[in-house]
């Protein structure tokens, strides 16, 4: 067993620690809110675990927040982001990979995210409350499910959620589809 800890792995925790403590709740009280375990969470406080997309979001809603503010850093970065310094974060059971574009300061979020063939990614829809969101599709092709509606996306489509309801990003092909996410804060649609 490798004793070599992921610091991006080790400052989700952290923040998933921060945010838990500002609230004042117990592990319990954030597993029952987000539906993670309360053995799972405390893995991932303690940097063990990296959690997978689904956790992220799960979590994400509980406490919300949007994921790229779980992944990033809490301090102000230099206004330049350098494609290969910049920390990527990878979804174990998928092979999702998420790499932030804008820092934290910046008032709108955007990650670029590279979805492996045959990769599905659930979200409640806890996750998309309280933000409004784009996606783009910038290479390959993105099966979109909002609630019942299904949107098949080409390099160059764009879509707009609507009101918060459970989502999955799949590709269903044999390339990866490389897609940018822009989230502004606000009220749910």
């Amino acid at each position: 067993m490798s004793n070599i800890v992921d610091p991006l792995v080790e400052r989700i925790g952290a923040r998933v620690r921060a945010e838990r403590d500002r609230r004042r709740w117990t592990l319990s009280e954030l597993a029952q809110e987000s539906g993670v375990s309360r053995a799972m969470i405390h893995r991932i406080e303690r940097g063990e675990s990296s959690p997978s997309a689904v956790v992220l979001g799960k979590l994400s809603a509980a406490l919300r927040l949007s994921i790229a503010t779980l992944l990033d850093p809490e301090e102000v970065p230099d206004r330049v982001h350098r494609a290969d310094a910049a920390p990527r974060w990878h979804d174990p059971e998928t092979g999702y990979v998420r790499r932030q574009l804008s820092g934290p300061g910046f008032p709108a979020e955007v990650a670029e995210i590279r979805l492996p063939a045959g990769a599905h990614v659930p979200y409640p829809a806890a996750a998309f409350a309280f933000h409004r969101q784009i996606i783009w599709v910038v290479d390959g092709r993105l099966t979109f499910h909002e609630g019942a509606t299904v949107h098949e996306l080409a390099a160059g489509d764009t879509v707009e959620l609507g009101p918060p309801q459970p989502c999955a990003f799949a590709n269903e092909t044999e390339q990866e589809c490389r897609y940018a996410v822009v989230l502004v804060r606000g009220d749910a649609p």
